[in-house]
């Protein structure tokens, strides 16, 4: 399928494709009648008629690919419409109904549970326009990396020039949505590619003997120069031939790639061989498209699969049957094996990694990212204005924060529903976010050396008899060994210790601090107990931050802004209040 320029308006070019779609199945199944006429009347009465039978044919299968095409061309469409739609979802946060990832979730992992990163409502949700299996599991596994500086700038790099082609993000996509449905693994097939195709010699006396026997049998019968039982007799011949070779195109057949699949490659070589980029990222991944060879193995493929998935199409097995095309077939594999089998062996992968930067940069694109991420070499983090990206932007805060070279432990206080959990994982999903070399949702993003790691939603398991309190000691077992191991760690530790006694959890919670602090470990610890504000006035390297509340009559007010020292007052007694308990 050729891409077509200028698709203006959607809708109208919908209805044009759906017509010509309809008439050309009109005119095919007039034709497709008018070849069962000509052959009736050829060999009733007037024999000259079969004659027409070959161009009629001709316009027959020309027709098909007319039909192919239109209906390529509503599919395609279609995807376009669906997208434009998406668009509007995901720029409002709705995110029901687009795939969450769940099966990427691990409670093993040292971040991407606690940070929304899949599952309802999720970062998945929102950044994913991968189209296939491996390319959503690349996203994913990329999604879970540790930071790598180094990695990220290269990636941003990517991203940043791909935003700029517009055209380019969409039409690949959207190809992918529209023809990779019911995906099919290719281990097997890129097996095959690696395997010497069975090809004797005498193969092809019978590749040259099938068409021009068939030819002269058909005409010498119809011409009277020979009785019409012969075409029965070189048709049983044919059989006892073609079973020869019908074994190894049958295995062929079975381990050979969607039709679908073969025609998004193809479409997705055509367009990357008429880009250019210049990014130190994309240039290699841009490499095996530069002289066509690609594009042309993938074409030839497509036309080689045509007819492997047609060899039991009923003309295929007339013509089959009189001119032994099954030898031409297999010729035609071991032609296109050994010419393109090592191009296209690496080439899925190759596509999985296009799949994934397109898809940043089409969720850059959509969501218009425009803050500055800036790597030091220093542990520090400074963000200005940093928003969270699963909340509505006409909903979300923004909040400044600073964590300076010097200071290693943020304390962070504040009432009930105040926001404390939601910074915190403002702060990592956005680590998450530049990582994967996308612009932060701040103005601007400044961000050390660090390795990420989460203690926040610690569940209890009744399979693994596994307390809650049990789960968070794990996690934070699991920052410890890290950093002690000399790790440049930065934690997210919410509502510490919550499952203890006040006594035990606020001894635990200074042990903890000051064991952290002899590493090169930092991070943001929330508490609700505010005894533990007073460390900053005995631990230079710890900073109290803190979000408040306002009491109005029967509401509490919240502002949701980070604020320097420690939190003032709590509502928990209050809420208690306005939930129907009563205090004597």
């Amino acid at each position: 399928m050729k891409i077509p320029e200028n698709l203006n308006n959607l809708s109208l070019e919908l209805k044009n494709a759906k017509r010509k779609a309809f008439s050309i199945s009109v005119i095919r199944l007039i034709l497709f009648f008018a070849v069962i006429s000509l052959l009736i009347i050829g060999l009733t009465d007037k024999k000259l008629f079969l004659l027409l039978l070959f161009p009629s044919i001709a316009v027959f299968i020309w027709l098909i690919l007319q039909f192919n095409y239109y209906t390529d061309l509503q599919a395609y469409i279609k995807e376009l419409q669906l997208m434009e739609e998406e668009k509007h979802k995901r720029t409002g946060r709705e995110l029901n109904g687009f795939d969450p990832g769940t099966e990427f979730l691990d409670k093993k992992h040292p971040f991407c549970n606690d940070l929304d990163l899949f599952g309802p409502h999720s970062l998945f949700q929102l950044i994913n326009h991968t189209v296939s299996i491996s390319g959503r599991k690349l996203l994913a596994n990329s999604m879970k990396k540790q930071i790598n500086q180094a990695t990220a700038i290269d990636n941003y790099h990517a991203i940043e020039e791909l935003k700029g082609k517009n055209s380019f993000l969409k039409n690949f996509e959207a190809i992918g949505r529209a023809f990779i449905k019911a995906e099919k693994n290719k281990t097997s097939f890129y097996q095959w590619l690696n395997k010497n195709e069975k090809w004797a010699k005498g193969y092809y006396f019978l590749l040259v003997m099938g068409p021009i026997g068939g030819i002269l049998i058909l005409f010498a019968s119809l011409f009277g120069l020979m009785h019409a039982s012969w075409i029965g007799l070189w048709i049983l011949a044919g059989l006892s031939f073609l079973s020869i070779i019908h074994k190894d195109l049958h295995q062929a057949s079975l381990i050979w790639p969607n039709e679908g699949d073969i025609k998004t490659f193809k479409i997705w070589s055509d367009l990357l061989e008429k880009e250019s980029f210049k990014s130190k990222n994309l240039q290699p991944l841009h490499l095996p498209f530069h002289k066509g060879t690609l594009s042309k193995g993938l074409k030839s493929l497509e036309q080689v699969s045509f007819l492997i998935q047609n060899r039991f199409n009923l003309v295929y097995l007339v013509f089959n049957l009189l001119f032994w095309l099954d030898y031409f077939l297999l010729w035609q594999l071991k032609k296109w094996k050994k010419e393109y089998g090592n191009d296209i062996s690496d080439i899925e992968g190759v596509f999985d990694q296009w799949q994934v930067l397109v898809s940043l940069a089409s969720f850059s694109e959509e969501v218009q990212l425009k803050g500055e991420i800036i790597w030091e070499k220093d542990a520090v983090i400074h963000a200005k204005n940093l928003h969270h990206p699963l909340i509505s932007p006409e909903k979300s805060i923004g909040n400044d924060f600073l964590l300076e070279k010097t200071q290693k432990t943020v304390l962070l206080t504040g009432s009930n529903m105040s926001g404390k959990t939601t910074f915190m994982r403002t702060v990592g999903i956005n680590m998450v976010l530049v990582n994967l070399g996308l612009r932060p949702f701040a103005e601007k993003f400044i961000c050390g050396p660090f390795q990420l790691y989460t203690s926040m939603r610690n569940a209890d398991s009744l399979g693994e008899s596994v307390s809650s309190f049990y789960a968070e000691l794990a996690r934070i077992r699991q920052v410890l060994e890290a950093a002690e191991n000399g790790i440049p760690v930065f934690y997210l530790m919410d509502e510490i210790l919550k499952g203890t006694n006040t006594t035990d959890r606020i001894m635990g919670s200074e042990a903890l601090i000051r064991q952290l602090s002899a590493t090169s470990a930092k991070g943001i610890i929330s508490t609700h107990d505010i005894e533990l504000s007073n460390l900053e006035n005995i631990l230079a390297y710890l900073v109290n931050f803190s979000f408040h509340s306002k009491i109005d009559d029967r509401e509490i007010i919240f502002d949701y802004k980070l604020k320097a020292g420690p939190c003032p007052s709590f509502n928990a007694h209050k809420l208690m209040e306005l939930m129907g308990i009563r205090f004597q």
